[in-house]
């Protein structure tokens, strides 16, 4: 009988995560401190929209506060700067998250560089960057990438000395998710539109990361017997469904683990997501 592939589900490791976070929530709330992290969000993206409802659930089970600033997609880079200078003002606010990537014609960059950077509890500004590259561990960790390497170490994935290859070369997942792998001595290899023999390359990974935003891209060609692959990915189904960057059903039955979507590796990211605006209320 073939052993079954482990099934690497987020809600084991978010429970743990979990109880550390409402621990400290309550050392808080004896002072007083609520921690607050504001939504921004440009538009009707339905996968915007999916993770905001995920970020709200998760941080009311915790006791966190959440609000949400929403625009329309034809908002102006200079509100939305200004709302960043206000939100890093305001002192009942302690991270900020803002959705990307936004509307054509909106500078992400020109934007948060209007953000106090303690506030940016997601990792997207140039300060967090250079922290991450520096690997110093100062400033936040984009919570993707991070969700990314918890649920690994979790499952006790092996990752020194082990090939892993990133199909997506985001500053949200990719570029940052290799920082982190390095940093545990992997071998890692970023793959990108452009690269050649995209299949090849993924068949030849220990592990295999799925962070191109295309739903169901990665199919049985791109993954060989033994592999961990971890699924980023999250696309809203007409039915309401959810679904991955992987073609799930054909890869599961071939490779060793793998990370389910819905259900994995964004369960921990919104988990994560709430850490780091606890961490950033505690200054």
């Amino acid at each position: 009988m073939e052993q079954q592939s482990l099934r690497m589900a987020g809600l084991a490791c978010a429970k743990v995560m979990r109880e550390e976070i409402s621990a400290e929530v309550s050392a808080l709330a004896e002072q007083g401190i609520t921690p607050k992290l504001c939504v921004v969000r440009v538009g009707e993206n339905p996968d915007d929209i999916a993770y905001q409802e995920s970020i709200e659930r998760c941080f009311a089970k915790l006791g966190l506060a959440v609000e949400c600033r929403a625009f329309a997609a034809t908002a102006t880079e200079t509100e939305l700067i200004d709302t960043m200078q206000a939100l890093s003002a305001d002192a009942t606010v302690h991270g900020v998250l803002l959705f990307m990537p936004l509307p054509k014609g909106l500078s992400s960059d020109n934007i948060l560089a209007h953000l106090a950077p303690e506030k940016d509890v997601d990792g997207a500004t140039l300060a967090s960057m250079a922290s991450v590259y520096s690997g110093k561990g100062e400033g936040f960790v984009p919570c993707t990438a991070q969700a990314c390497l918890d649920i690994l170490k979790f499952y006790e994935i092996p990752l020194s000395g082990k090939r892993a290859v990133i199909v997506g070369r985001s500053l949200v997942v990719g570029k940052p998710l290799a920082m982190l792998l390095l940093g545990e001595n992997a071998t890692v290899t970023t793959c990108h539109s452009r690269s050649q023999d995209l299949p090849g390359l993924c068949r030849e990974a220990d592990i295999l990361v799925a962070a191109v935003g295309r739903k169901n891209m990665i199919t049985s060609d791109f993954v060989s017997p033994g592999q961990t692959v971890v699924d980023v990915g999250i696309h809203v189904l007409p039915d309401g469904g959810l679904t991955g960057d992987v073609d799930m059903d054909s890869v599961k039955e071939i490779v060793s683990a793998y990370t389910p979507v819905p259900g994995g590796v964004g369960t921990i990211t919104t988990v994560i997501l709430a850490k780091n605006t606890v961490r950033a209320a505690k200054g």
